[in-house]
């Protein structure tokens, strides 16, 4: 009886010491983002101001530069904590048996179910990369995890939302968005089920994914610890590539992109290069492309397509992730068959 009411004791001590390891560990997220969504703010209204005295001519530009900087990191940021904490809540909390039972044993049709599974997570491609992380180490076939990669921060109904909001006079373009991104993360999927190799991704990312713990403290812990590690890696990756994609939406000037709307196939490269380069969030994107009024729908379609899949935050973000040559490989396949797609469905239904 004694033996009994001891275990007891050590249980309830094992649940409140969990339950404190994981309240502290969202503290950390809550403040970490805070404090960073609050630096960023300053930064974009003192920013400006201490430019223009010490640079004059060019306080304008780099207020501008602040401005982009400060907009993608505040829209990232958020969408960033909800996939740590998803990621860390599959990794602690999810057996891996789950995503065996959910996704069918042949790679070949997890692919387009994994890719449909994007349309529930409503977040941008910040999110996206640590929950595919998480998935590889849940045992979830690679194959499967990247093409939820490219398909969550494409066709997740905010973005479809926002996409019939920026083009309220072409719901066609809502459907041409879906189908083409969809399309691009089936189609990547199935490539590296035929062409793809687990020596391409590092240890970390391709590591067999541990059994889950079965002490409840043991799973807070991990919990913590899976969120404290996440946030501030990808976070870093977020803020340089946030940097890159506002610096290059300054250089570019105005006058190049009207040198290319003449032409439907030059338009079409130039937009999904711009993509790359320009897009600040797949819940913004859609917007960017509506202001591009003298671009045909297909140029348009081929920038939300590309953007959300192959931008420069996504770039670093997979890069601190799964390792730069991995990176790098993936988004210039990614490129190619995403233009492809956009090009294929803007000629069927725009």
């Amino acid at each position: 009886m004694r033996r009994d009411r001891g275990r007891h004791g050590r249980d309830l001590r094992r649940v409140a010491d969990g339950a404190r390891l994981a309240a502290r560990g969202l503290v950390y997220v809550v403040v970490g983002g805070t404090a960073l969504l609050v630096i960023a703010t300053v930064a974009s209204v003192l920013g400006p101001m201490f430019a223009w005295d010490l640079w004059g001519r060019y306080g304008p530009a780099v207020a501008a530069w602040w401005t982009v900087f400060t907009a993608v990191v505040v829209q990232g940021v958020p969408f960033l904590m909800l996939g740590t904490l998803v990621s860390a809540a599959i990794g602690a909390f999810v057996p891996e048996q789950v995503f065996r039972r959910l996704l069918p044993r042949n790679q070949a049709l997890a692919v387009p179910v994994a890719g449909a599974a994007g349309v529930v997570l409503p977040g941008c491609e910040c999110a996206s990369v640590p929950v595919a992380d998480s998935l590889m180490r849940r045992g979830v076939a690679p194959a499967a995890a990247l093409a939820f990669l490219l398909s969550a921060p494409a066709i997740n109904p905010v973005v479809l939302v926002a996409t019939s909001i920026a083009f309220p006079d072409s719901p066609e373009m809502v459907v041409g968005r879906l189908v083409a991104s969809l399309a691009t993360a089936v189609v990547m999927g199935w490539l590296w089920v035929r062409f793809g190799s687990d020596k391409w991704l590092p240890p970390r990312g391709r590591r067999p994914a541990a059994q889950t713990p079965t002490s409840p403290g043991d799973r807070w812990g991990e919990f913590r610890g899976g969120v404290q590690h996440d946030f501030l890696h990808a976070g870093g990756f977020l803020v340089v590539g946030s940097a890159a994609a506002a610096t290059f939406n300054i250089v570019v000037p105005g006058s190049m992109l009207a040198a290319f709307t003449e032409s439907p196939w030059l338009s079409v490269l130039l937009l999904a290069v711009l993509a790359v380069l320009l897009c600040v969030c797949s819940e913004a994107d859609e917007f960017v492309a509506a202001s591009l009024t003298g671009f045909s729908p297909t140029a348009r379609l081929a920038f939300m397509v590309v953007g959300p899949m192959v931008d420069l935050k996504l770039i670093a973000l997979q890069s601190g992730t799964f390792g730069r040559a991995f990176a790098i490989r993936f988004s210039a396949a990614t490129w190619v068959v995403a233009v492809a797609s956009s090009v294929l469905v803007g000629w069927w239904l725009l």
